[in-house]
């Protein structure tokens, strides 16, 4: 005869609504689960005119130092971190994400970074990737016989 612990049923249960409960609620754009842990997965806008590329990311909480911006090949990185919550006070509500965040995309379209801008006012950061001159678009005159 074998004893089981009727406890362990409970954890196991309890871990099992715990992932389910976080899953559900939690927006899917909020965190990505990595090895290290969960980094949160950054929200951005992003648009395009005939002379640039821009994107816009609300990083609330995050201190310009503590966000890099690196562009290799084809992707850009944007990742930094956001302060921790204080830890000194028991929170009623708490729904602010803050940690490490990370996010890549590829940029499909020739930019030229070494004029790149970013700029970051009230929390937020705006990147302005100006387009290669080759990848603009330019128009060709028609030319007509003249009678």
């Amino acid at each position: 005869m074998t004893y089981r612990d009727p406890s362990e049923d409970f954890n196991t249960w309890n871990r099992a609504m715990s992932r389910l409960v976080e899953d559900s609620f939690v927006p899917t754009w909020l965190a990505e689960r990595r090895a290290g842990g969960r980094v949160l997965r950054l929200p951005l806008d992003a648009y395009i005119t005939a002379e640039e590329i821009v994107i816009l990311a609300s990083i609330p909480g995050a201190d310009p130092e503590n966000v890099e911006i690196t562009f290799e090949g084809d992707t850009l990185t944007i990742q930094g971190e956001i302060r921790a919550p204080l830890e000194n006070v028991d929170y009623a509500l708490q729904e602010r994400p803050f940690g490490q965040f990370r996010r890549n995309l590829t940029i499909n379209t020739p930019v030229n970074i070494n004029k790149a801008e970013a700029k970051f006012d009230n929390g937020v950061l705006t990147l302005i990737l100006p387009k290669a001159e080759e990848s603009r678009a330019k128009s060709i005159e028609i030319k007509t016989k003249k009678k």
